[in-house]
């Protein structure tokens, strides 16, 4: 049964269970809602409670799980002969998951029964064109190993698929009806009802928890994994990164130093124009504008920060990058040789910060308390005197952070890079050459059909690792220092 209909029918019956709860709590009642403990949506609601929180939460545990099963099974089917040269097992099961929804796709069209679909014996060749006439994308012929196991996968997961529909409905079932039979007036529905949501919010809350934590021990596994593979004192002191993927020939050279190098690089380009902007933006903002003015120029600039990041990649590329060339390249001063370089994305990245530094910088200065400026003005101060000597050097541990918050966003920018500063890994002071970052290598090892199980993939694992510690440690440091501004203050 498809997921969206089991999903319709546990809502179907926790309704049912609603209604059923609130309906025997109001006859144990003799039907005066004064009689109960607790209001009878409570009632109702702890049948529902009961019925729908552990049905969905058996559903999500087991469509987690089968997928991982299910794959550790086919994959000790697959003998190693069945296993092509130069391919691994992830590969194999890849082709064989393929394989079984082509099959699938097959049975649905009309294109070939189930008996044929489940007959170990089909002809592959035939049974090739098949799917591809079913529209699935085939890398080519399919082997007898691989559809075997394709079937297996496809018996096996429409086992589990039953399974699975089985159990969730008898647990909501079970959950409906021991909901509605404590629906008497004695029972504390409210005090259930109340400790379940809050275990709801609970969970709620834990989720990005959990996930930050995954997503650290993904990144510690692959990374563990990697430097088994490669020698953790090239990878941090090479000063040459060039993979050599396999059947490419050659071994790899993956120094991180010039991906560091360039992420820094056009990091600090990015930080030269956002920065004095966006400070000299916040301080019109709050100490010049008027109210007016203020409200249409805060949203307006707010709204860069709203604009995509590909969008400014490609304002970076078929903007940005011919304004430059044709000024620095061989038709003007001759330093520039293509659109792609360290000042066309950190130009773009510039700008894509700007409302990141006055947002910040604005809401910071705003909070240096009014007495100060007052106490500056009656000493005889000027306004650009008390804003120089009062205003920002009282915000300054505020603004510092908000910079900080800044650059650890523009670490971690990816898009503009690709299409702004181009895939050279270099080290050069030279801001019109092509560079790249370390973000945009990330992707870079990651596209296309990698092996897992080389280093020229688990690098990339590397890579966000060192990227990950980088951006924690600034938003750490800048989160300190602006509570530590705060408290001063507040």
């Amino acid at each position: 049964m498809p997921v969206i209909w089991l999903t319709l029918i546990v809502l179907a019956i926790s309704v049912v269970g609603f209604v059923l709860g609130r309906r025997r709590a109001l006859a144990s009642a003799d039907g005066d809602s004064r009689n109960l403990h607790s209001l009878p949506i409570y009632y109702g609601s702890n049948a529902l409670m009961k019925s729908i929180v552990p049905a969905f939460g058996l559903m999500v545990l087991w469509l987690l799980a089968q997928p991982l099963f299910i794959d550790n099974r086919i994959a000790q089917m697959i003998p190693e002969a069945g296993i092509a040269e130069g391919s691994n097992i992830g590969l194999v099961m890849a082709e064989v998951r393929r394989t079984a929804d082509g099959l699938e796709n097959a049975v649905a069209a009309g294109l070939l029964d189930n008996d044929a679909a489940r007959n170990g014996q089909s002809d592959v060749a035939e049974l090739t064109q098949i799917l591809r006439d079913a529209g699935q994308v085939v890398t080519g012929q399919i082997t007898q190993p691989v559809l075997e196991a394709a079937q297996a996968y496809r018996a096996l997961s429409g086992t589990s698929n039953l399974l699975m529909t089985i159990a969730v409905l008898i647990v909501a079932l079970a959950g409906a009806v021991w909901g509605a039979s404590e629906g008497q007036k004695t029972f504390r529905a409210r005090n259930t009802v109340e400790q379940g949501v809050l275990a709801l919010l609970i969970a709620a809350a834990s989720v990005a928890i959990l996930t930050t934590v995954g997503i650290v021990l993904s990144l510690i596994f692959n990374t563990v994994e990697f430097f088994r593979l490669y020698p953790a004192s090239e990878f941090f002191f090479l000063l040459e990164w060039a993979p050599s993927f396999s059947g490419r020939g050659g071994a790899s050279s993956l120094g991180i130093i010039p991906l560091l190098w360039g992420t820094l690089y056009i990091s600090f380009v990015a930080l030269l124009v956002a920065v004095p902007i966006g400070l000299f933006a916040a301080i019109y903002l709050s100490e010049y504008a008027g109210p007016r003015m203020r409200s249409i120029a805060k949203p307006l600039l707010e709204v860069l920060a709203g604009i995509p990041t590909i969008v400014y990649g490609l304002f970076a590329l078929l903007t940005i990058g011919p304004i430059l060339l044709s000024v620095f390249g061989n038709d003007g001063l001759g330093w520039m040789q293509g659109q792609r370089a360290v000042l066309t994305a950190g130009l773009a990245m510039g700008i894509m910060l700007i409302p990141f530094v006055s947002s910040l910088s604005d809401d910071i200065i705003n909070a240096v308390p009014q007495a100060m400026r007052d106490g500056s003005y009656g000493l005889g101060a000027t306004k650009s005197e008390t804003i120089k000597q009062v205003v920002l050097p009282a915000a300054l541990p505020g603004i510092v952070g908000a910079v900080l918050l800044a650059a650890s966003r523009a670490i971690g920018e990816t898009m503009i890079v690709v299409l702004g500063a181009g895939a050279a890994a270099r080290l050069s002071l030279n801001p019109f050459e092509a560079m790249t970052t370390v973000t945009a290598k990330i992707v870079s090892q990651l596209t296309g059909d990698s092996d897992f199980a080389s280093p020229e993939a688990l690098v990339a694992f590397a890579l966000g690792m060192t990227l990950f510690i980088m951006t924690l440690g600034l938003n750490v440091l800048a989160l300190y220092i602006v509570r530590k501004y705060r408290e001063q203050y507040e």
